[in-house]
């Protein structure tokens, strides 16, 4: 584990369930510090309390200027970025200045689909920005650097649609209906987000094998079908079904486009996923002690509970 750590985006969507692992591993760590806004010390400020109480050092400051961000740097060896979709090129000057410090290792904020899956996906339009922190993080030199690509949010996709939009695919516990992408069979490799935070971490106790590498890793893989199925069981009870079939689902994702809809972004990587486009010959996840993973029943299971 890295002995000087700062998490940026803390108590984001992804961030949150990062710091909970870090702390929970924090006996190996000297120091674990956060970057956080003055904005979310008053509108979080329950969750930084809990911080604080936690052992955390919080420093507050904008990610966008050069000396709030390197103060934060200072004797830091380990930065975890988990900022949100809508910032992602932001790591670029983040990055840059933390090749001017003591930083030694970066974990850019990649969590999610593989932007570099096959050929079509330099394409793909919610990939630029991520796309863009690759290469200019290719271009440094005295930077180490973790990728961890999970793929989808099992939690997420287990949820209501988004906008609750059904043709986006989507499960509505309380009505006991659902729409599945595709034919419902193609398989897609999910990860819990309390997982990420485990995986996270065992990147971290695993220096040697995630250094300057991409890690693919997730929490299981399975079917549209298969999650309706585990769905119904734990319900006792059959559920309204309709599909969104993959033509069908191309179309409206262009219409999205077109009319500056924000589902576009979603219905584009839920396209994807049901393309096939987070299947692979193998996962990652031995490489970094193949840590417990959570399982499509406990997904289910817990979206339940939420409802």
């Amino acid at each position: 584990m890295p002995q000087n750590l700062l998490i940026i985006g803390a108590t984001g969507l992804i961030g949150k369930y990062i710091t909970k692992e870090i702390i929970e591993a924090k006996g190996s760590v000297e120091r674990i510090v956060i970057l956080t806004s003055k904005d979310t010390t008053h509108n979080k400020a329950s969750e930084i309390n809990d911080l604080k109480q936690s052992g955390i050092e919080v420093l507050v400051g904008d990610i966008t200027k050069e000396e709030d961000v390197k103060n934060a740097y200072h004797d830091i060896d380990t930065v975890i970025s988990c900022v949100g979709r809508n910032v992602i090129a932001q790591q670029i000057p983040l990055i840059q200045w933390a090749s001017e410090t003591s930083v030694t290792r970066f974990f850019p904020s990649e969590y999610g689909t593989d932007i570099e899956y096959s050929l079509e996906s330099a394409s793909e339009k919610p990939h630029q920005q991520k796309l863009k922190v690759r290469r200019y993080m290719s271009t440094v030199t005295n930077l180490e650097c973790t990728y961890l690509v999970t793929g989808p949010y099992s939690d997420l996709y287990f949820a209501e649609p988004p906008f609750g939009r059904f043709e986006a695919g989507g499960f509505n516990v309380k009505e006991k209906k659902c729409s599945l992408l595709g034919d419902g069979k193609g398989r897609i490799s999910f990860t819990a987000m309390a997982d990420v935070g485990r995986l996270l971490v065992a990147a971290l106790q695993h220096p040697a094998a995630s250094r300057n590498r991409v890690l693919i890793v997730n929490s299981f893989t399975t079917s549209p079908d298969d999650i309706l199925a585990e769905f119904e069981k734990q319900t006792g009870t059959k559920w309204e079904v309709q599909y969104t079939g993959l033509e069908k689902l191309k179309e409206i994702e262009e219409r999205a486009w077109r009319n500056q809809d924000p589902l576009a972004t979603a219905l584009t990587l839920r396209r994807i996923w049901a393309e096939g486009g987070t299947l692979y010959e193998k996962r990652d996840n031995e490489l970094i002690g193949d840590p417990p993973m959570e399982t499509m029943t406990d997904q289910v299971r817990q979206a339940i509970e939420r409802s």
